[in-house]
């Protein structure tokens, strides 16, 4: 009887040896139960941007360039288009709503800031993505834009949004 006891108390302490060591070889836990930092990378905090949102939400003329000469000419036709402006709208989460290159939907954008002091529009996720465009310019009236992905870039140009006059 004392040697079916031994083998009892020798099989449970295996068993509790075998969990022990199955717990201790996942990477969420130690052998003393505690949790043990996560081996993912860390994300990157979102740099500010030195344009806030609230200075691009309103009415704009919009009008695109593909070659740099073209650019005073462009703002003057961008201006004419306030009589059918593009409305830049304030997001529920701190962005802005606009479009995207080729979709009809205008959705939430974040103005995201970079390393490089350069800013840009694009959907959540790191600064210079390939659906972001770099903001080029902005003094407070005229923004202008020019889409990151190559193919977006050649068929949109360079994108001038000129601040319509607030209404009296």
């Amino acid at each position: 009887m004392a040697n079916l006891l031994t083998l009892r108390h020798f099989a449970s302490a295996a068993v509790i040896f075998g969990v022990a060591v199955t717990l201790a070889g996942c990477n969420s836990f130690n052998l003393n139960g505690s949790q043990q930092p996560s081996l993912e990378p860390a994300v990157a905090p979102e740099i500010p941007s030195s344009i806030r949102p609230d200075e691009l939400v309103g009415k704009w003329g919009l009008a695109a360039y593909h070659k740099p000469e073209d650019r005073v000419r462009t703002e003057a036709a961008a201006k004419g288009q306030c009589k059918q402006p593009y409305v830049i709208g304030r997001g529920q989460s701190g962005g802005v709503i606009m479009h995207l290159a080729d979709e009809a939907t205008p959705q939430e954008l974040r103005i995201k800031g970079s390393q490089s002091g350069k800013s840009y529009i694009g959907p959540a996720g790191p600064a210079g993505g390939p659906q972001d465009r770099e903001i080029v310019s902005f003094d407070g009236r005229v923004l202008t834009t020019q889409f990151l992905d190559p193919d977006a870039a050649s068929r949109y140009g360079t994108m001038v949004y000129v601040r319509c006059a607030p209404r009296a």
